[in-house]
């Protein structure tokens, strides 16, 4: 093993892994507040203006994975792969609608979660803790994807992946510990700087070296270039259903409840598509790949190609500033996502049915153990599970979370939503999602509709159109029926800067 390590590529990753690590532990130093509070260490304390939660969310929502899987998919699949490019356009005019009243409520009642606005917002800690638990299920294979990224790099260097992945995750849960959601998020500028200097060399330097962006095309064949027609309706409804429930995932929920004000969260949804630019960048990676006849690896399949790419054609140290890129931005995501379902954990689980009389110091120590497992647990799935499986049930947990719109998103909006007619939603339509997913196996994002025509589609909108028409019907039913709706709270809270609460009242 230890001939096939290639020196000049490690010594870079180490020196530039060994440096985000200094900075992750030196985060805690960083807008000092008191981390035995889970605002402080979970939220970052609400600090964060619009830089630094462009960085935030950024770091959050463009992944490793998402630098791998992408031009695996172009490479795999052709134009389908571009799906990205369009529904991460169609996020952010959502993100503006909903996201800024989120925020605005949330900092004035104090919550850290989306589960905490459920609660009171339907008075039911039992839509509530569904909620959290459908976050957190949701999550797990995704931070798992990110150890994935992880693990497809350093194999390119001949690293034992094993030991090295244990390392890795060991030291991210200690910084993450001390220093909670400042570490990721100060790390998460350096990530982005590292990715596009890596991908804007790559875009100029690999053209030139195969021929030109002429050579590249003439060479993918005609097929990948455009989209067939069979695919159109799963393209775009697969685009569609995967910007309404980016958002709803806990780590992109935490990103912006961390801003310093709705006018930080506003203006990141202007700013973020600039995000896409670079996404389309790396999405070109997988015809570069194709046109240099790369061929992926037994191991990792397609998801090989880029570090197979950059190991080809780069000098050693770029290689390796390559892989640690790659492998710092699964780690700031990771982070992230682990802080987040540790919030929802202590909050809305460990706060509200185990240990109600806890106080704000045990909430936050709950959270960082919890965090600690999470990671571990992940980090144990990724070795011991058939990477095939980890990329199916990553796609269940984005139609699985889906499922929460009417309780988070919609509720922003209309107050009037009944508690019991949004459970049985929520019900409809997990259930259908799951009976969908277990039918094909959690192989594929798409189903073939009967009662549409065959049409073939995003498996998780039907159920939740199913679960809309449950949850409004549901709610004029029970109100035409002069069932007492709960409490709720006037448009002020959503518009007006009040004292920020320390925590939802009991």
């Amino acid at each position: 093993m230890i001939a096939t390590i290639k020196a000049s590529q490690l010594a870079v990753f180490a020196i530039l892994f060994g440096g985000i690590t200094v900075v992750g532990f030196a985060a805690a130093r960083w807008r000092r507040g008191n981390l035995a509070e889970l605002t402080e260490w979970g939220l970052g304390g609400r600090r964060f203006g619009t830089f630094v939660t462009w960085y935030l969310l950024g770091g959050d929502l463009y992944t490793a994975y998402t630098f791998v899987a992408v031009p695996a998919l172009v490479f795999g699949k052709g134009a389908f792969g571009l799906f990205a490019l369009p529904y991460t356009i169609i996020v952010f005019p959502v993100i503006y609608v909903v996201m800024p009243k989120l925020w605005q409520v949330s900092r004035n009642r104090g919550y850290v979660t989306a589960s905490d606005f459920v609660k009171e917002r339907f008075d039911s800690p039992l839509l509530a803790g569904l909620v959290g638990i459908t976050g957190i299920v949701a999550l797990i294979p995704y931070i798992a994807l990110q150890i994935y990224g992880i693990e497809v790099s350093i194999a390119e260097m001949g690293i034992p992946v094993d030991a090295s992945l244990t390392v890795a995750f060991v030291v991210l849960v200690i910084f993450t510990a001390v220093s909670g959601l400042r570490a990721p998020t100060l790390i998460a500028a350096i990530k982005d700087t590292l990715i596009w200097i890596t991908v804007l060399v790559a875009v100029i330097y690999l053209p030139i070296r195969l021929g030109g962006y002429g050579f590249i095309f003439h060479h993918v064949p005609a097929a990948q270039l455009t989209l067939p027609p069979k695919l159109f309706n799963g393209y775009w409804t697969y685009a569609l259903g995967s910007a309404l429930f980016l958002f709803l995932y806990p780590h992109s929920i935490t990103g912006t409840l961390s801003a310093s004000s709705k006018r930080a969260v506003e203006r990141n949804a202007a700013i973020l598509p600039f995000y896409s630019i670079l996404l389309g960048l790396i999405a070109l990676l997988g015809y570069f790949a194709l046109a240099a006849g790369i061929h992926p690896s037994k191991a990792y399949g397609a998801n090989s190609i880029v570090p197979a790419l950059f190991e080809k054609f780069f000098p050693g140290p770029f290689a390796g500033f390559a892989f640690a890129a790659i492998s710092i931005g699964a780690l700031v995501p990771a982070a992230i996502m682990s802080v987040s379902a540790a919030n929802v954990f202590s909050r809305n689980i460990w706060h509200q049915y185990i240990r109600p009389q806890g106080s704000a110091r045990e909430e936050a120590n709950v959270a960082k153990v919890v965090s600690a497992i999470i990671k571990f647990g992940a980090l144990a799935f990724i070795l011991a599970v058939t990477t095939q499986y980890v990329l199916y049930f990553q796609t269940a947990g984005g139609a699985w979370i889906l499922q929460t719109l009417p309780a988070v998103f919609l509720a922003v909006w209309f107050g009037w939503m009944d508690r019991w007619a949004t459970i049985a939603g929520w019900a409809v339509g997990i259930g259908w999602t799951t009976y969908l997913l277990v039918e094909e196996g959690f192989k594929t994002s798409t189903y073939s509709f009967g009662f549409l025509g065959h049409l073939t589609i995003f498996l998780g909108l039907p159920p939740l159109i199913a679960n809309l028409i449950v949850a409004f019907g549901g709610t004029a039913l029970l109100r035409a029926l002069g069932v007492r709706r709960q409490p709720s709270y006037g448009p002020a809270e959503f518009e007006v800067d009040r004292p920020a609460a320390v925590a939802p009242p009991s």
